[in-house]
């Protein structure tokens, strides 16, 4: 057994590569290894070698000059400048190609993150670092978890693939394959993934969350969960922090609670104030008795608990109510409109119209008010210069009544009884029973009450009658058969849900960018015979060690994606030249 101390240098030719060196130890040679020179730490410290930019500590070290291969025990350290630090219980280096191997309790660390696992793979040319048996990335803010990962030392990248999941106390993030980087926290989720934390759930295909903002950006079946409303669009913007979400593009924002819809193409939620604002071609849809209730503005705002909902609709507001079986659309037109859910009541505000049937009904304001137990219209009310009017079914004239306020009464949510107050005024063509036209009542009184049956006026019964009477057609003339006020608006009833967008252009959407897969990177091990891959008798890998296995998931990329797309029109040509074939 010989012994030597200091350090160890080999002269080399210019073709040679270079030899790494050792420093530092206890050095020996022992019979049972004879090709190997053998460094054991001293009273000095630990053994210390390096090699082109690379520096090596350890207990103690088998040096292979002739393979330029070093095995390193105990307490192992390698460092890269100020960009690798790396601990192990054993590390193999081979000079040649400049490929580390480490394992048990492997812990990597770079300037903002802590990467554990049992075993690394560090290849000094490439700059990357490679795991498959599981590992743990602990960042400022959170902690990484997956069964691969693969680390780009220039980039300060992690890609991870399979079951990847990132803890923090303020929420947990799973997705199938995700890219971390280290120097600012952002992560892009590639596949389905889902954001969890107390307050709201994102779910997505392709997104970027910053991991210690809080704050994402998600695309491709995007949508974001909260207690009790679910944010769906083409495009989503998410800030934890705030509890604050936008969508932009085929937005879909749903209440669970009271079984409502809200669509457009821009949305904000405020989940803490719960509040929602929307707008391009906002529309909210709300199931009552078994019948939808559409209400739309150029803006559209919900507030209030669950239990207290109200929409606010502003600018241009239109209604429409298509009615069960046979019954006829209830519609109308405003400025504004306001719903409070838990009172049942709807108000058109500024320039109100309203159609139940073929009965219009104008005034200063409108109210229409739900029975909040069955569903069904209960009561419509007319504040200030009521005006009913309907066209008569056989002739050119309209049937009409005027009034300071109207009250109107449901059955079956089809109006029933109307009553009008204070100075009431009546021009009615009465008919006989073969709708022969018998007369035109004109009529004035202090209150008015009429009777409808199928939505048509069958009946008028007046409270302390002033004047008035029934005139023969003949003697009734045209240009007196209009009362002060009137204002036929029947070209803007709405007879279908289409119709609430009528004359309002359609609106010019963004185009969204999207976030696109990662390009294709290579794996991180290189396609080779076993006789290639330079790897020394002496070391504990095994040439399937350095292999890629076909049972790992594989990364998605914008040219597997290509190819995918590209696989799938084809068949689709292939299906249509069999199919023609025939």
């Amino acid at each position: 057994m010989l012994f030597f101390f200091g350090s160890l240098a080999v002269a080399q030719t210019p073709q040679e590569k270079q030899k790494v060196d050792i420093k530092s130890g206890y050095l020996e040679k022992k019979p049972e290894f004879p090709d190997a020179i053998i460094y054991t730490k001293d009273e000095a410290g630990q053994v210390y070698i390096v090699h082109e930019g690379i520096e090596m500590w350890c207990d103690q070290a088998y040096v292979y000059l002739k393979e330029n291969f070093v095995k390193a025990y105990g307490s192992v350290r390698i460092t890269q400048a100020d960009t690798i630090n790396m601990r192990s219980k054993y590390a193999e280096y081979n000079g040649n190609t400049q490929f580390a191997f480490a394992s048990g309790d492997v812990v990597m660390k770079e300037p903002k993150t802590t990467l554990k696992t049992d075993t690394l793979y560090f290849d000094r040319i490439k700059q990357q670092a490679f795991y498959r048996t599981g590992g743990t990335v602990i960042d400022t803010a959170s902690t990484l978890t997956s069964r691969i990962g693969r680390y780009y030392a220039k980039d300060k990248k992690y890609q991870f693939l399979s079951n990847v999941v990132i803890t923090n106390p303020d929420y947990i993030v799973n997705s199938p394959q995700l890219d971390f980087y280290s120097e600012t926290g952002g992560a892009y989720l590639y596949g389905a993934s889902t954001i969890e934390s107390d307050n709201s759930t994102v779910y997505c295909d392709r997104g970027y969350y910053d991991t210690r903002k809080k704050t994402g950006h998600f695309v491709k079946n995007s949508r974001v969960d909260y207690e009790n409303r679910i944010l769906y669009g083409d495009s989503i913007y998410f800030d934890q922090e705030k509890s604050f979400a936008s969508a932009t593009n085929n937005i879909k924002v749903l209440d669970t609670v009271n079984k409502s819809i809200i669509r457009g193409h821009y949305a904000e939620v405020f989940r803490a104030k719960d509040s929602v604002f929307i707008t391009k071609r906002a529309v909210a849809i709300t199931l009552r008795d078994n019948d939808s209730i559409y209400v739309h503005a150029d803006t559209l705002q919900v507030t209030g608990k669950p239990e207290n909902r109200i929409i606010k609709g502003f600018y241009r507001a239109r209604l429409f109510k298509r009615g069960l079986g046979n019954e006829q659309p209830t519609s109308g037109k405003c400025d504004s409109i306001f719903v409070d859910q838990k009172s049942g009541i709807t108000k058109l505000l500024r320039n109100p119209v309203l159609w139940t049937g073929d009965n219009q009904m104008t005034g200063d304001t409108i109210h229409l008010l739900s029975n909040t137990v069955t569903e069904k219209l209960d009561t419509l009310k007319v504040f200030n210069n009521a005006f009913l009017a309907q066209k008569d079914t056989l002739g050119t004239g309209y049937n009409q009544t005027s009034g300071e306020r109207l009250i109107g009464l449901f059955h079956n949510n089809e109006l029933d009884t109307v009553n009008i107050n204070k100075n009431a005024q009546v021009i009615f063509f009465s008919r006989d029973e073969e709708q022969k036209l018998v007369g035109i009542n004109n009529t004035t009184s202090s209150n008015i009450q009429m009777y409808l049956e199928d939505q048509q006026v069958r009946g008028i019964r007046f409270i302390k009658q002033a004047k008035g009477k029934v005139y023969p057609p003949s003697q009734f003339p045209e240009n007196a058969r209009i009362l002060p006020g009137f204002n036929w608006r029947g070209e803007e009833r709405l007879l279908t849900v289409e119709d609430l967008f009528k004359g309002k252009p359609r609106p010019v959407l963004p185009k969204i960018n999207g976030i696109p897969l990662p390009e294709d990177e290579g794996e991180f091990f290189e396609e080779m015979d076993e006789e290639e891959l330079d790897l020394p008798p002496e070391s504990k890998l095994k040439p399937e060690d350095l292999q890629n296995r076909e049972d790992d998931p594989k990364q998605r990329t914008r040219q597997s994606e290509e190819q995918q797309e590209g696989k799938i029109k084809n068949d689709s040509i292939l299906e249509d030249n069999s199919e023609e074939n025939k």
